[in-house]
């Protein structure tokens, strides 16, 4: 019998196998807050391929990306790995281009859908 992969191994795991992940309240089509809205609103403007991790249905999600990643906020934005930040941050590299040259695209995409399904990562204790 092989053990289940605990709440944090999930994220962990999660992050490892996306390049562009999202840890938000809600998902890109519904999101729940504002600030998690212009952050997903940032990514599908450049038309980045990105998955997201709605931290609502368990709030353990949230005290397990936080406990991980040292960033008590939501949204948490990692590329290849990296936490790169929050709401603000992610919206000053955009204004900067600091986000598309990090992302590898152009600054002035045309709006689509960039959206990854969401993921949904669930508490197996």
């Amino acid at each position: 019998m092989s053990a289940q992969p605990t709440l944090s191994d999930q994220i962990k795991s999660a992050i490892e196998q996306n390049e562009v992940i999202l840890f938000m309240k809600g998902t890109p089509d519904a999101p729940q807050c504002g600030f998690s809205a212009r952050t997903s609103a940032a990514l599908t403007s450049l038309q980045v391929p990105y998955a997201s991790v709605d931290v609502l249905p368990d709030p353990r999600i949230r005290q397990e990306l936080s406990a991980l990643s040292n960033w008590p906020t939501i949204p948490q934005l990692f590329v290849r790995g990296e936490l790169i930040g929050g709401c603000d941050i992610v919206m000053e590299m955009a204004d900067s281009g600091e986000l598309q040259t990090l992302l590898g695209v152009e600054g002035d995409a045309e709006a689509g859908d960039g959206a990854a399904p969401t993921l949904q990562i669930e508490n197996r204790l």
